[in-house]
């Protein structure tokens, strides 16, 4: 089976329906930053910080055709990936890509529960984390929209609401235009 790529903005879910989807259809799951993170023995940030962003870049790309070489495998990329170095037509290329999109208001309530393991949150309010995200989502658009599949992703807070998430997927062939879902309100 070719591989399947999660992608869609930070704290959409991508890690939490890959590793379910991923148990779901016994394949092997793929965090693209903890990936990253293993092989430079660095945190994304800690990449960020001392190489900066093209640096990181370049490290994700590599290690995104790396893992995008593998068969039977999920893999949730980091929010930013499909935007550099042809990444989404990479993976378009190579497997099915799988944009998760919830609602930017789910997504900064995410954010907030935990700013120390999301950075992007650190030191903000809600109103400022969530002009942030609308930001990032519109600058990111055109290329979440060049998934294949798109799929809601507002509500996967407990395992009743992820493996219906799940259920619904897999179910489907499609779940629709991926401009439809991605509307912010």
């Amino acid at each position: 089976m070719q591989p399947l790529f999660i992608i869609g903005m930070p704290a959409s879910g991508k890690t939490t329906f890959g590793r379910a989807l991923a148990r779901w259809l016994g394949l092997r799951f793929i965090d693209l930053d903890f990936y990253i993170s293993q092989r430079f023995h660095k945190s994304v940030s800690e990449i960020f910080e001392s190489e900066g962003e093209e640096a990181f870049r370049r490290k994700e790309t590599a290690m995104l055709r790396e893992a995008g070489e593998f068969d039977d495998v999920v893999i949730a990329c980091g929010g930013g990936t499909p935007c550099f170095a042809g990444n989404m037509e990479y993976m378009n290329s190579r497997g099915l890509t799988v944009c998760l999109a919830a609602k930017p208001e789910r997504i900064c309530s995410r954010m907030m529960l935990a700013p120390d393991k999301r950075p992007l949150a650190r030191g903000k309010t809600p109103a400022e984390l969530l002009e942030y995200i609308d930001a990032t989502l519109a600058s990111r658009r055109q290329y979440y929209e060049m998934a294949q599949i798109c799929i809601e992703s507002t509500h996967l807070e407990n395992k009743r609401e992820i493996d219906t998430t799940v259920e619904n997927f897999l179910s489907h062939t499609s779940l629709g235009l991926c401009d439809d879902s991605m509307d912010a309100n």
